[in-house]
C-alpha cells in the first residue's frame, strides 16, 4: 500500500509515518500544497496513493482545501468513487462544522481526533479494508 501523511507538526508526522510504514511505502508532506503535488505526481507516475492521512489545520493550504482539490482531480480524471484514495482527516478539531465539511463537502472517509491513538487508527484501517 502506498501512503501519504500530511501533517505540519513534526512529532505527529513522525509518529504517523512510523506506525503506517509497517503497512507500506509512506511519504510525508507538511501542508496542503505539498499534498496536492505529491498526489498528482503519484498519479502521473502510475503509482497512486491508496491512503492519505491529512491534517486540517496547516499553513499555506489547509487540509479541507487539499481534500476538495484531490476529489476534484479524481472527478476530472474519471476516477470512480470506488477507486478514490481513502482519506482520513487527522486533526485537533472535534467540532461539528469541521467534521461535516470533511465528510459531506470534501468526501473524507474517516475523521480521527489528535492525539491519534495507535489502536484506534489500526481499527480504522481494518474497517476501511486497508489492512487485515
Amino acid at each position: 500500500m502506498r501512503i501519504l501523511v500530511v501533517e505540519d507538526d513534526v512529532t505527529s508526522r513522525k509518529i504517523l509515518q512510523k506506525f503506517l510504514s509497517e503497512f507500506g511505502e509512506t511519504d510525508t508532506g507538511v501542508n496542503g500544497e505539498e499534498a496536492i503535488s505529491a498526489f498528482k505526481t503519484a498519479h502521473a507516475e502510475g503509482k497512486p496513493y491508496e491512503l492519505i492521512c491529512l491534517d486540517i489545520m496547516m499553513p499555506i493550504m489547509d487540509g479541507q482545501e487539499a481534500l476538495q482539490q484531490i476529489r476534484e482531480f479524481e472527478k476530472e480524471n474519471g476516477i470512480a468513487a470506488n477507486g478514490e484514495v481513502k482519506i482520513i482527516m487527522t486533526t485537533a478539531l472535534n467540532d461539528p462544522k469541521n467534521i461535516f465539511e470533511a465528510f459531506y463537502t470534501g468526501g473524507a472517509i474517516s475523521y480521527l481526533v489528535k492525539p491519534i491513538d495507535k489502536q484506534k487508527l489500526l481499527s480504522e484501517l481494518k474497517q476501511l479494508g486497508c489492512v487485515v
